[in-house]
This record gives structure tokens, C-alpha cells and sequence, in this order.
């Protein structure tokens, strides 16, 4: 566990609002994002993540006046996601102050524009999100859900992460349907699966609810640790969750 393991809070957004659901719904507020971007910022959060959660399902872009208001308070790179549906949309959400831009659904429906934004922009600003849910009948047991974890695809999931890292996409962000929003621990398994199956970088996400979830994903192999609801509402403070993982051995920027 030599490697830094960072902490990514996550503002899912909706109607411009910080927004925090279960299991992909039952939405409620959560606050204004650019305060809480701030507030993680001084909080100590290694990295950002805001996620325009109904955008890509109501077949529009990411709202770039709150990627700029964000972009202004940060201190650490974030990443936006949610309506990333081609390269000039993507450069939009760059050119707003956003460090990296994260595409689920398009890169799954159109594989070529993976490609197509590393080549525009570079790997490093590129991540690639897959929302997963538990399927035996998949070989790994994880199928792809596009539409914000609404559409089941029928592909396997392990299988599309490697096929995303074969683009050159140096993090992979997959996010378990069963385990959003529900505080009862990332879910392990695919985690595993994908770490053993790709070299990228992997963001555990969906299910965070104490400390030790956190330290059982980097465990499994996560190297970025995100999570919404335990941030937003106080439940876990983040320099306290990075001391106490560092008392089990984790590499943390204190």
C-alpha cells in the first residue's frame, strides 16, 4: 500500500444544487456546490469530483456557470462528469476551469470518443465512469448501466474496463448501483475484479458509510477513495479519516 490513496468528495448535482440520492434516487439537497467546494477544499480533500447527475437522461450539457464558480474556489484538481457527450462539449467543461472531465454513458454508447478525447486533450484529463450493477450471468458478475444507472446495457463490466484502458484512459471510476448512497461499504468485489483485470488507476465509489469502508477499498485495490453523503452531511471528517487511515498503514497527504 505504497501508493498515495486520495479522498474525492463528490458533489452530484441536479437543478444546480448538490444533490445526494440512494441507490441512483431518492434525491435530496444537499447544499450550494460551490460552498461545499470550498468548505472540502479546507477540509482537506485531495481531489473533486461534481457529477451533473440528470444531465446526460434529460439529453443536455453540464451546467458550465457552476464548473466556473467551483473552478474559482478550488484548490485541488476536479473532475466533472454528467452530459460529456462529445470532444467539443468535454473542452467546454475544460475550458470552464475543470481538470478533467469523466464520460459514462457516451463513451459506452460511442467507444471512439474515448480515443478522441485523449488524443484532443490528453490521458491524464480524461477519466472514464462505468455504473455497474451485480448480474450472475455476466462472466464477472457486473453488468454496464448507461442513462445514469436507469438502462441496463447487457455488457459485461470488467470486460468494457478493459476495453477502456486499451484507449489509454489512466482511471477508471466504476460506481455500484447496489451500493450508492447506501452506507453500507463500497462493493468489494468489483473493485477487485477490475483491478486485476486493468492497470488504471481505480476511484472506489457507491457506499462509503464509515472508516473502515474506506480502508476495505484501498484494500481491494482502489487508488481514489470517493464518496458524497458521509461528507456532506458530517458524518466523516475528512483529515480525520485520513489519520486514522493512516494508522493502518495507507499512504495520505496529511
Amino acid at each position: 500500500m505504497d501508493e498515495t490513496i486520495s479522498i474525492m468528495p463528490c458533489l452530484d448535482m441536479q437543478n444546480g444544487r448538490v444533490v445526494k440520492g440512494v441507490h441512483f434516487v431518492d434525491i435530496r439537497d444537499a447544499g450550494d456546490p460551490v460552498e461545499c467546494a470550498r468548505a472540502y477544499c479546507r477540509a482537506g480533500a485531495d481531489e473533486l469530483a461534481l457529477l451533473d447527475i440528470t444531465a446526460t437522461v434529460e439529453g443536455r450539457a453540464t451546467m458550465l456557470d457552476v464548473v466556473r464558480g467551483v473552478a474559482e474556489v478550488t484548490t485541488v484538481p476536479f473532475t466533472v462528469g454528467g452530459g460529456v457527450s462529445d470532444v467539443k462539449s468535454a473542452e467546454q467543461i475544460l475550458n470552464a476551469g475543470a481538470d478533467k472531465v469523466s464520460t459514462s454513458s457516451a463513451a459506452f454508447r460511442k467507444p471512439e470518443l474515448i480515443p478522441e478525447m485523449v488524443r484532443a486533450f490528453g490521458a491524464d484529463k480524461v477519466t472514464v465512469a462505468i455504473d455497474v450493477d451485480q448480474n450472475p450471468a455476466m462472466t464477472s458478475g457486473y453488468e454496464v448501466y448507461v442513462d445514469g444507472g436507469r438502462t441496463a446495457t447487457g455488457a459485461d463490466a470488467v470486460e468494457w474496463a478493459r476495453c477502456v484502458e486499451g484507449y489509454g484512459v489512466p482511471v477508471i471510476l466504476p460506481t455500484s448501483k447496489a451500493g450508492d448512497g447506501s452506507r453500507t461499504g463500497y462493493d468489494l468485489p468489483v473493485i477487485r475484479a477490475m483491478k486485476q483485470a486493468v492497470s488504471a488507476k481505480i476511484v472506489a465509489s457507491g457506499g462509503a458509510g464509515e472508516m473502515r469502508h474506506f480502508h476495505d477499498a484501498v484494500k481491494a485495490g482502489a487508488t481514489v477513495l470517493l464518496a458524497a453523503s458521509v461528507f456532506h452531511f458530517g458524518i466523516i471528517d475528512i483529515r480525520e479519516l485520513k489519520t486514522w487511515l493512516q494508522k493502518q498503514g495507507v499512504a495520505v497527504q496529511l
